[in-house]
């Protein structure tokens, strides 16, 4: 964990010094080497191999390979003076308390003063850490407990004592979010602070009342998935996931701590988690689980691990009306208010579930955290839920569920008896800029923040200028616009391609700029393959032309607006999501962006401009007058198309060639908004729109060129027949098709080129296997 907390200080462009301890003995390589037990290289093996496996990891903890350079070694008894050079020193050692006030007594001894001081705990108490410490050390020590892993998950607890200073605890907030990108919640020094505490609540309560029913950890997994705002790992593939062993030390912790006889009941590990446990069944890490994969005829298949006999079992489907109709309603909250007041097992299961986890948060505000927004956030940041308890109570009904709980004889919590006697509802909103919510005596306001923009609360406040079922244009103020894609999954079909154009019409003659965005979780999957593959199949070359003559017309039409056009993608931004951004004056891309055209794992190339809008990015680094040969560049460009190469960050992403050097990069997601508005004024102040350039081709020898290395790979049997197919038509856009070598060619010719092969392998029976396996499958077919 200490190495991942290192290694996104790194994605930031932080230096940081991780040690650990010195070997005790030995490996047999050492031996053979000759080494011995004061050797560097061996004195600080346990730390670089911490840091190599950063490499390894998966998903990788780094941005980009290069930050690992960011990141120096060291050990405990040769390099501990050197915490004097840090601003900001993290204990992240095993959680035993002893232990870390051992070695937090010696950062003591040699820290700097002023120097902020911290313990990664996920429970440990961070008052007793502090114990006996200088009054310097107090005063800027706390908790931060990172959820694992650091680069994805967005929650960062803070955990002051009564000693650390209020600026501290301000400093790191900040830092916390605009420089690392994380979602702060302040939690009291309590055991496992709030999403721990909380989350291990609601899956030992899932646990307990599942224990009462026919239901077995399959189908509870698909009560408390999606259906209720939560992940697809839901309940018990979570548990996999995340350890069940660990699971049962954070359980333990609340456990040995708690002093409430009917919490402590709760947080008991059930014998069958144990028994688990004792058979080295904790999850992903040793291959089973409470699920396991097993080969089949079939082929690989996840089995369910039945509690009462404790064997694997194929899954089941659950049958349940209530679940199906909660699947098909249109929106979260009427899935939870048809699951939560269904009449079937189904529904009293979850019901049972949601009523306790909703009791149990209310009994802890002000003893875990001083407000429910905090308990709110840390469940949606650190367990993926998509509202946090009192959101979610609020979705069924505050006073509804309160009366169904009296009646099945629950103790409501004063908290909510008090709620109920001013409003009907924990959250309000009043007004645009003004929205509160219940303290406990009446309700707080709270001003948006102005580092962040909100779409959704914009739209409920009048501000969309126009809109389809495919994007909207949202006025965002100070003469800025937002174009936000909202079709499902942000596909791109004719519903957004009309807007587009529509956007761009009204931004040049009313705004100042346009940003392209969304408020999803991905920017943009492409185009509506669906779409593409119904029409080739019947044969509708006329309609499929249309259709990508118009994307092409509305990307060029963002390219050259008399207004600077913004796009800020994050998340999958592929295919036509990465030509729409392509297209764009300038990027503002979220750290946590997956951009790749892709078109190729369908039996495609790009249709929208893409492949022409890499070829000029490339070209573009080429300095001028120089005497080096382009090819490089144009292979360079065929080989991110071709091998459908997707970056896993946004710092991969300007390596691909898909951002230059003048756009930026959005560590925080929800800042993202804000700083591509920020951006779109300050080119708003002196923009000067784009002009038509020609564009010089390298012609017939360079084709020839590229030819020969996609031939070698067919021969060595690393692609196919098709795949060749596909590369020479790619190579044929890149390399100008039949222009001569070094002419100059237009936009339009190249554009041209594009669709044209764009609708030739259209009409390829492999092509159109590609796209049917694709939309079936939701992965490539190499045929």
């Amino acid at each position: 964990m200490g190495a991942a907390i290192a290694a996104h200080l790194a994605n930031v462009g932080i230096p940081s010094l991780l040690l650990d301890i010195v070997p005790n003995k030995l490996t047999p390589e050492e031996e053979k080497k000759g080494l011995s037990l004061e050797d560097k290289v061996v004195r600080n093996r346990i730390v670089n191999s911490g840091k190599v496996g950063l490499l390894k990891a998966k998903p990788a903890p780094l941005y980009h390979t290069k930050d690992i350079d960011l990141i120096e070694t060291g050990n405990f008894e040769d390099d501990f003076e050197r915490i004097a050079e840090c601003d900001w020193i993290i204990e992240v050692v095993v959680e035993r308390l002893d232990i870390k006030r051992q070695v937090l007594a010696k950062v003591d001894e040699y820290r700097r003063k002023g120097s902020i001081v911290s313990s990664n705990t996920s429970g440990v108490s961070i008052t007793a850490m502090a114990e006996g410490r200088s009054e310097d050390f107090r005063q800027h020590f706390l908790g931060t407990h990172f959820f694992n892993p650091p680069r994805y998950m967005k929650l960062l607890e803070l955990i002051p004592t009564v000693d650390t200073l209020p600026q501290v605890i301000a400093q790191m907030r900040i830092f916390a979010e605009d420089v690392l990108g994380k979602g702060v919640v302040i939690a009291k020094d309590t055991p496992n602070f709030i999403a721990n505490r909380i989350g291990t609540y609601g899956l030992l309560i899932t646990f307990a009342e599942m224990q009462k029913t026919r239901f077995g950890v399959d189908e509870v997994d698909l009560l408390t998935g999606p259906v209720l705002g939560r992940p697809k790992s839901a309940t018990f593939r979570t548990l996999d996931i995340v350890g069940i062993d660990t699971f049962v030390h954070v359980a333990q912790n609340v456990y040995d701590q708690s002093t409430d006889p009917e919490e402590k009941a709760v947080f008991e590990v059930p014998t069958v988690i144990r028994k688990m446990v004792d058979n080295g069944w904790i999850g992903e890490k040793s291959g089973q689980g409470f699920f396991k994969r097993e080969k089949t005829a079939q082929g690989r298949e996840i089995f369910a691990l039945d509690i009462d006999t404790m064997e694997y079992r194929p899954r089941r489907k659950l049958s349940s009306a209530s679940f199906e109709a909660a699947k098909a309603a249109p929106s979260l909250k009427k899935k939870l208010q048809t699951l939560a007041y269904g009449e079937d097992d189904a529904a009293i299961f979850v019901w049972n579930v949601i009523k306790q986890t909703l009791l149990y948060s209310a009994r802890l505000v002000g003893v875990i955290a001083d407000d429910i927004t905090a308990i709110d956030d840390a469940m949606k940041w650190g367990f993926n839920w998509d509202m946090g308890p009192f959101e979610l109570w609020d979705a069924i009904g505050v006073r509804r569920s309160v009366e169904r709980m009296k009646q099945e004889g629950l103790v409501i919590p004063e908290f909510v008896e008090v709620l109920l006697t001013q409003g009907e509802t924990f959250y309000t909103q009043r007004g645009q800029t003004v929205q509160s919510f219940f303290v406990g005596h009446g309700y707080k306001e709270v001003k948006p923040d102005e580092r962040k923009i909100d779409l959704r609360l914009l739209k409920e406040n009048g501000h969309v200028v126009f809109g389809n079922k495919g994007a909207s244009l949202v006025d965002l103020g100070d003469g800025v616009a937002c174009l936000e894609l909202h079709s499902l999954k942000q596909a791109i079909g004719a519903d957004v391609v009309t807007m587009m154009m529509k956007a761009a019409d009204e931004v040049e003659k009313n705004f100042e700029a346009l940003i392209v965005s969304s408020e999803a979780s991905n920017f943009s999957v492409g185009a509506n393959l669906m779409m593409i593959l119904m029409e080739a199949q019947d044969d509708n070359w006329d309609e499929i032309d249309l259709a990508v003559r118009q994307f092409q017309n509305a990307n060029m039409r963002l390219k050259y607006l008399k207004k600077p056009v913004v796009v800020a993608p994050h998340g999958l931004t592929l295919g036509g999501g990465a030509e729409i951004a392509l297209a764009g004056s300038a990027l503002q891309m979220a750290a946590e962006t997956y951009c790749g055209l892709v078109e190729v794992g369908v039996g495609l190339i790009p249709g929208g401009g893409g492949n022409k809008e890499l070829l000029i990015r490339m070209m573009e680094r080429l300095p001028e007058g120089t005497d080096l040969s382009p090819v490089p560049l144009v292979q360079k460009a065929f080989e991110v198309i071709a091998m459908a190469k997707v970056s896993t960050s946004a710092k991969e992403a300007a390596e691909l060639g898909f951002l230059r050097p003048t756009d930026q990069i959005t560590v925080a997601r929800d800042q993202l908004l804000a700083q591509a508005k920020a951006t779109s004024l300050k080119l708003a102040e002196n923009f000067v729109p784009r002009r038509h350039k020609g564009i010089k081709v390298l012609g017939e020898n360079a084709a020839a060129y590229l030819m020969i290395g996609v031939y070698g790979m067919k021969k060595s049997g690393y692609i196919s027949e098709h795949d060749e197919k596909i590369a020479r038509h790619l190579i044929r856009v890149l390399t100008g098709g039949q222009a001569a070598g070094g002419s100059v060619v237009s936009e339009q010719y190249l554009l041209d080129l594009e669709r044209e092969a764009f609708l030739s392998l259209c009409g390829e029976p492999k092509t159109q296997a590609r796209m049917q396996y694709m939309l079936q499958k939701g992965k490539p077919l190499r045929n």
